[in-house]
């Protein structure tokens, strides 16, 4: 039986006209970096003095990449293809967004947009900025139409681990109750490609779901991954957003952005060119919200981090003991609603290797 995994979709696409001011355009030089609440609310900017993320791969394990894109092209590294190869061998592709049948699909603008927030490049006077803007992207296609199966998924991140990346986010999730179906081992394809992945020396960040669950949803719930529960532009819990509880504990909190509140509290990104919608006053960029966009802020500040040679452990250290807690001030210090709070990149950087 085929079971799907639901993208942990971008829930709006809202226009990014009026947005809130931050110092990203101006230390940057890209056009839209005002509109990047998201940057400031991690404290990115402020990292890039110890690590930009050079020499470091993110794997966007989702629906592919724009390959083309002004903002993503320069990064890129050869990618691969999983989802709707039918019955011939995979991977039958290069991790394009338009896939195997060359037709791009409106939900498949996903991927673009999550390789956006992970590394898109800095300073090139076009876009926007990604949190580490000096790693690459691995584009790894194995949602076709915004769905896949657990093997396309298990595919991707042990093809991802073998061919050079550090750092694999997943913005994606089966739908409610697949952790029992992991738990009893009825469907363990995902579980065991992710503690492949780790086994590796591979950093997972997962997205936590958009069901308002208490759980971390699959493959975020899988020991070896990090989820990612989402935030709004004020740093408190997405509405939307699921909880960061799993088994061992390891979940952080991101900028998700809130899913009705207008563009400016939505995440600004890369979309495949031309799609974006006409409401957002640009071709080539959309704004999204959902944890599928906290994850990749998380995988940003993870390449900074293996940028500076630490391994797994040391970079799950680093942003859980670092990661606040809105209101509270703590830091490291776990709650049900968003883990071991919101992730600090500036702190990051600065633990102890």
């Amino acid at each position: 039986m085929r079971i799907r995994a639901l993208v942990t979709a971008a829930l709006v696409g809202l226009s990014v006209l009026t947005t809130q001011t931050t110092a990203t355009a101006q230390q940057t030089g890209d056009p839209l970096g005002d509109a990047q609440w998201g940057l400031t609310q991690l404290r990115a900017p402020e990292a890039w003095a110890s690590s930009t993320g050079a020499g470091q791969v993110i794997a966007v394990v989702d629906t592919g990449v724009d390959l083309g894109h002004p903002d993503l092209a320069p990064k890129l590294v050869p990618g691969a293809t999983f989802a709707g190869c039918g019955d011939g061998p995979a991977p039958c592709g290069n991790g394009d967004w338009r896939g195997v049948d060359g037709v791009g699909q409106p939900a498949d603008v996903h991927g673009t947009h999550v390789a956006g927030i992970a590394a898109a490049v800095a300073g090139n006077g076009v876009g926007i900025a990604g949190v580490a803007p000096d790693a690459r992207i691995m584009p790894v296609k194995v949602l076709e139409n915004g769905s896949g199966s657990f093997p396309e998924i298990a595919a991707g991140i042990r093809w991802a681990a073998d061919h050079g990346a550090d750092v694999i986010n997943l913005s994606l999730g089966a739908s409610l109750g697949a952790q029992v179906l992991t738990l009893l081992g009825i469907n363990a394809e995902a579980k065991e490609a992710v503690a492949y992945a780790r086994e590796k020396g591979v950093v997972v960040v997962a997205s936590a779901g958009n069901e308002t669950s208490p759980l971390c949803g699959t493959p975020a719930w899988e020991a070896g991954a990090l989820c990612v529960t989402a935030t709004d532009p004020k740093g408190q819990h997405a509405s939307y957003s699921n909880f960061g509880i799993k088994l061992d504990t390891k979940a952080v909190a991101a900028p998700g952005g809130a899913s009705k509140q207008g563009c400016e509290n939505a995440v600004v990104s890369t979309v495949p060119r031309g799609m974006g919608k006409p409401e957002c006053g640009q071709s080539d960029y959309d704004s999204l919200a959902g944890t599928s966009m906290a994850a990749p802020h998380v995988a940003g500040v993870a390449a900074l981090l293996t940028a500076q040679g630490r391994d797994v452990e040391g970079v799950e250290r680093a942003l859980i003991r670092t990661a606040r807690t809105p209101l509270l001030g703590t830091r490291g210090l776990y709650t049900a609603v968003q883990g071991y709070g919101l992730v600090d990149a500036a702190a990051a950087v600065q633990q102890p290797l």
